[in-house]
């Protein structure tokens, strides 16, 4: 497993765009009104991105490894990372997951969830054995004291008080993944009305919605990658 988890983590992003293909395969539906998967989706994306955002806001963890490889320079246990070892991922998976809900197709549904599932936990295993190895003793005991995956609640009030939240660093970091995530949702409902349910285009209200809806995510993606470039804020 963790051999796999260190395969995922390397190519993790040209591998997980592939599973976009289950959205156009043929298959049941799984909600009998399109418009209830898709708040559903859109329930489980937002939730998913709320946590990524109070995670990156109150302490930063380095993404990415270093030559496709896990890596960490310290042992992060702030912030949200008292309360979940893998608030990212879990964010992620959330995000990945109301994704496929959106599409209200029984073969993402199953197919992708389960696949992401075992993605993540393999990943997580490859990181856990990376980080035992470099920091021993010290990460045990961290992991003794905080769940892999579930939210640990206790104290979790007393930690948004403690912590500044750092607004700019979220903006700097986030601002791509926040756009793929919103902006994939709308993107996904478009191909489905039209692809799956066969609607015609322009048939109601909801295309000029989910349409505006991406330019409007499309102008603050591109403000935000302007005022990082321009270095008008920083982390």
């Amino acid at each position: 497993m963790i051999s796999l988890g260190n395969f995922f983590f390397r190519y993790r992003n040209g591998l997980f765009p592939l599973a976009i293909v289950l959205l156009l395969i043929p298959s049941r539906n799984v909600f009998s009104d399109w418009r209830i998967a898709a708040l559903v989706g859109v329930a489980l994306v937002l939730i998913g991105q709320i946590i990524r955002a109070i995670t990156v806001g109150l302490d930063y963890i380095v993404r990415g490894g270093r030559n496709g490889q896990v890596y960490a320079e310290g042992l992060v246990t702030g912030g949200m990372f008292q309360h979940c070892r893998n608030p990212l991922y879990v964010g992620n998976y959330l995000g990945i997951l109301g994704a496929v809900v959106a599409s209200n197709s029984l073969i993402a549904i199953t197919v992708g969830g389960v696949f992401f599932l075992i993605a993540y936990i393999a990943i997580t295993l490859a990181e856990e054995n990376y980080l035992r190895g470099k920091f021993g003793s010290d990460y045990d005991s961290y992991c003794d004291r905080v769940p892999r995956f579930t939210l640990q609640l206790g104290g979790i009030r007393a930690t948004l008080k403690a912590a500044r939240f750092n607004w700019q660093r979220l903006l700097v970091k986030e601002y791509g993944t926040m756009f793929v995530s919103l902006a994939g949702i709308p993107l996904i409902l478009l191909l489905t009305r039209h692809y799956r349910y066969a609607i015609p285009m322009w048939a109601d209200g909801w295309d000029s919605t989910l349409l505006v809806s991406i330019a409007v995510l499309l102008a603050g993606y591109l403000l935000a990658r302007w005022l990082k470039k321009s270095g008008r804020i920083t982390e």
